[in-house]
Parts: C-alpha cells; structure tokens; sequence
C-alpha cells in the first residue's frame, strides 16, 4: 500500500497542489534536521524548514551557509528538493506512478492539468514525460559543461557533485550554490564559461516547458502560438534593456562593475540582469548594488519568469497582457491586440487580478517585516520581493532575521510558490452566469 493524494474525492486540485508542496517542505525539513545533515550534528528545526522552504519553492534564500553547514547527505537532500520543486510536486508525482505501473485515471489527469497550466487533457502523461525528459536532458549538459570548469578545480567526485548540484540549481530557478561564505558566484566575475553555463539554463528553464517544446516542435517564429510569441518577446526584452541600464547605472562603481575589464562588465551586467527573473544566483556582491540599482532589480523580481516554468513571479505573460490592455485603452481601441490577435477580456481580468493580490501579499509582508526587524525600506522590500518571486537574491538580511521574520519570508516563499498557481487554477475554472442581469452605471477613473 502506498499513499495516493488523488484519493481523496472531495478535495479540490489546487488543494492537492499546496498540501502536496506543504507534505514535501516538511518531510525535507525532518531529513534536513537529522545529525547527518549537518556538521554541527544539529540544525534548529526552524531553520531547517525555512531550507526546504527555499529549495522547494525553488527560491534559493538560505540562513545558513549551503557549501559549508551541510554535509554531503544533507546537500543531496537539498538537491533532489530542488529537483522535485522545480518539476512540480504533481509531475513529479505522476512520474513515480508511471514508473510503479499505475494507471493514471480521470480525477488524476483533470489534477495534472491543473498543474501544468494547460488547457486540454489530450496527451498530458506524454507530456509530463517529455518535460521530465527534457528537464534531465537539459541539466545534464549544463552539468557537463561546468565540470569542465569544476573537476579541474575541485578533483573529480567533488566536480562532478558541484556541476550536477548548480545545473539542477540553476535550471530550476532555485539560487542553491555550494561555494561556501555565501559568495554566490562572485568567485567567478571573470569566468564566462561558468556564467553564461548558468545564466543559459536559468533562462531555459524560466521559459516554461511548454514554449521550449513548441520551439522544437515547431522551429519557426511565424509558426508559433500566440503564448510562444508572447513569452519570447517580454523574454528578449528584459534581458537586453535592464542588461544596458544595469551596465551603465553599475559601470563605475567600484564594487562591482568598476573592478572587471570591458568584456567582463557586459557578461556580468547581462548575468545581474537576468538572474532577478526568479534564478537566484549572482555574480557580483548585492550590498555592493547602488540603492537605485537594487530597487530596479525589485522591479524585474516581481515580475519573474514564465507560466508553467521553473520560476515564480508574476510571470512574464501576466505583465505583458496588462501592458498590452494599457498600450491598447492609450491608443484607444476597444480590444486589446498582439500580433493579429485578441486577447479575451477574461485573460486581462486574470492578469490584473494576480497582479494586484501579488502587490498586496507583497506590501503586507513588507509591512510586517519592517515591524519585527526595524530595518530599512529597500533592504526589507528587496528581501521579500525575492522571497515571492522564488528569486534567492539577497543584500545580506536573510542570515539576520530574527525567529518570526524568518516566518514571515517562508510564509511569502511558500505563497510565491503555491499561490499565483492556485489563483489561475481556481479563475481558470469556467465562470457561472449570473441568473440576474444587474443594470450598469458608469463611475469616473483616474
């Protein structure tokens, strides 16, 4: 007998979805407690749930230090937390099931697609096998790719563990490093092998399965859906702007940009530019941002990777849609269009819905944060912004926050995670009409 969380009828996809992330945390957090895990022997419980907290929800905020705390058990542990995050506690799920043999059945499949973002059922167990395939696929060159950069330096078992562990990191969005003293990659400012290796599988897998699977499938831009499009073009778009505002707001500062060469400062102007979109990792010291830096980063933070990726956020679509809605209402036509096509009114109800419960989750937890540590605006926005968008970047508060700031960001973590998934799952489902059609006045805006 093996528990299956389909079997409960009466509970509802996202609930499955949340209470299977909670079980996962959990379960993550008591491995994580075990003497093996650590050094020191021990770890406080707290602290060990707010490391599951962060490797399943893919964010990659620490307050202990991964390369150095953790014993070998204790980052594999962190690794396969990652991994299952990054996948989905539903694919992952549906994987074991498959490989045991068992038959997918209907109230599994309508769950399924509830995870995957998807519209229809047809040929969703095929799909999840192809992302699980796609996922390894991808890691595994990343990890190849690496080691070429990690055996020389660390000998080879400890290489091939260094590369496995930061292609999983870094594919799934989660920030995890293992270079101790919580330097991230800054170590390696001057090597592009390592940053472009890292950067190329964060943006790979905040693209989302679905668009990297058209792409192959389908080669050609004119080819695409209107979502493939979508994602594309906001993805080019805010690599390459904040890339040159990041290069010239940085250029001369001289703790970050105004130490490197030329062609270091546009590879690292590049990486700060593109990590904010929920990866985590980071190149050069975040304390050493200037302030108007840091609250541009706050900007790409919230709006985050892609629907149905590895990243958190609002997601790329969600802002596009909206700025399309604003782009269309100033030019003053009645529906909203992108390449030839219209955007349904739902989809624009949707997006502005999760943007506004994401700036309200946000504002609060902000809130509630600069009440129990007394720090300052910027340092305690940037940190929870990152803790919603699964980001992992940090100016140094994490490891200073007190027992119930700790809580607070696992709270916001967990919510960035589950929560604008629930939402679209939840308006996602067919809307009732009202019986009763209400007459209509008008109201003044703006």
């Amino acid at each position: 007998m093996y528990f299956n969380p389909f079997q409960a009828r009466k509970v509802s996809p996202p609930k499955i979805l949340v209470g299977g992330f909670a079980a996962l945390i959990l379960l993550g957090a008591v491995l994580l407690s075990l003497p093996i895990s650590t050094h020191t022997g021990r770890i406080p419980f707290l602290d060990a749930l707010f490391t599951a907290t962060s490797a399943v929800c893919v964010t990659g905020l620490v307050v202990v230090d991964t390369g150095t705390y953790f014993t070998r058990f204790g980052q594999t542990v962190i690794m396969f937390l990652i991994q299952i995050g990054g996948l989905g506690f539903m694919t992952a799920a549906t994987l074991v099931f498959i490989l045991m043999g068992k038959r997918i059945t209907l109230r599994e499949r309508l769950v399924i697609q509830e995870a995957m973002n998807q519209i229809s059922q047809q040929d969703l167990i095929r799909l999840v096998l192809r992302v699980v395939l796609l996922t390894f696929v991808i890691e595994a060159i990343g990890a190849l790719l690496l080691s070429t950069r990690f055996i020389p330096q660390y000998g080879l078992w400890r290489g091939l563990f260094y590369s496995a562990f930061h292609a999983i990191s870094a594919f799934c969005n989660a920030g995890f490093d293992l270079m101790g003293g919580f330097t991230s990659l800054t170590p390696y400012a001057n090597d592009p092998v390592i940053l472009l290796t890292i950067a190329a599988l964060f943006i790979l897998g905040g693209l989302g399965f679905t668009v990297i699977m058209e792409i192959h499938q389908k080669r050609r831009f004119i080819r695409y859906s209107l979502h493939t499009k979508m994602v594309l073009l906001v993805t080019l778009a805010l690599l390459l702007l904040p890339t040159a505002i990041i290069f010239v707001l940085e250029y001369s500062n001289p703790a970050t940009l105004g130490q490197l060469g030329l062609g270091s400062k546009i590879i690292n102007a590049f990486f700060t530019a593109s990590t904010p979109r929920t990866a985590g990792f980071n190149s050069l010291p975040m304390d050493g941002l200037f302030s108007y830096t840091l609250f541009f980063i706050i900007g790409l933070m919230f709006i985050g990777a892609s629907p149905a990726s590895t990243g958190g956020g609002i997601k790329t679509t969600t802002f596009a849609a909206l700025v399309v809605a604003v782009i269309s209402t100033i030019r003053g036509r009645e529906h909203p269009l992108l390449y030839g096509k219209q955007i349904p009114v739902e989809i624009l109800r949707r997006a502005l819905s999760i943007a506004m419960i994401s700036f309200s989750l946000v504002f609060f937890a902000t809130f509630a944060l600069l009440m129990t540590e007394g720090g300052s605006l910027l340092d305690m926005l940037f940190e929870v912004m990152s803790a919603f968008g699964t980001v992992g970047l940090s100016t140094g508060v994490t490891t200073e926050l007190s027992p119930a700031g700790r809580l607070i960001i696992i709270i916001v973590m967990f919510a960035g995670r589950v929560g604008p998934l629930t939402l679209v799952f939840s308006l996602a489902k067919r809307m009732r009409k009202a019986p009763v059609k209400y007459p209509e006045e008008r109201i003044m805006i703006g």
